[in-house]
């Protein structure tokens, strides 16, 4: 008679172990993406230092051409100050100013055709854009954690899991892409 009654108990331990193993799994899957997304905003935030660290290499390649230098030095420093700390949020702003900084020292550089052919302005603009491209790249990266983290909470019975931890949704890493527009230069 004993082992009639153990058979249910059994069956229910088996299923509360198993309930509980499920959760752990959502559990650490959601902590693994949102831990990749930030490691991938990391690599957003050192793109953008470098990209900023080339503008200004640019601006030094180009500085006695140019009569915006102090300007441009003091909003880089700013904005790499920004960058070492912001948020998906506030990367846009930082990727919208140094893309202005950019647009206007490639518009000075086609303005002075010597500076235009120089290597080192060459070079550096290619590297840049190496730089736009790795910047690109992380951000489809994250975009695409954070997708999959943002679908979960709201799939069931993820969605559960989320509510009862407390998790909320993540911020896109979004960018104003400005093709269309030429940059204005203002000295």
């Amino acid at each position: 008679m004993n082992w009639i009654y153990l058979i249910p108990i059994g069956i229910f331990v088996i299923f509360i172990v198993a309930l509980i193993g499920y959760f752990v799994s959502i559990y650490n899957r959601f902590f693994s993406l949102k831990n990749s997304a930030e490691a991938t905003l990391g690599q957003v935030r050192v793109a953008m230092k470098k990209r900023l660290d080339m503008i200004e290499q640019l601006v030094d390649s180009v500085k006695s051409y140019a009569k915006f230098e102090k300007e441009v030095f003091e909003k880089i420093t700013s904005l790499r100050a920004t960058a070492t700390n912001a948020g998906a949020g506030s990367l846009r702003e930082v990727d919208k100013a140094s893309r202005a900084l950019f647009g206007n020292i490639v518009a000075v550089a086609e303005n002075y055709p010597d500076l235009k052919t120089s290597n080192t302005v060459t070079s550096l603009m290619g590297s840049v854009k190496d730089i736009e491209d790795e910047i690109a790249r992380q951000r489809y990266t994250y975009n695409n954690i954070v997708q999959e983290y943002n679908i979960k909470q709201d799939t069931i019975p993820s969605k559960f899991v989320a509510q009862m931890i407390g998790l909320i949704k993540m911020e896109y890493l979004q960018f104003e892409e400005e093709i269309e527009k030429r940059p204005k230069i203002e000295f």
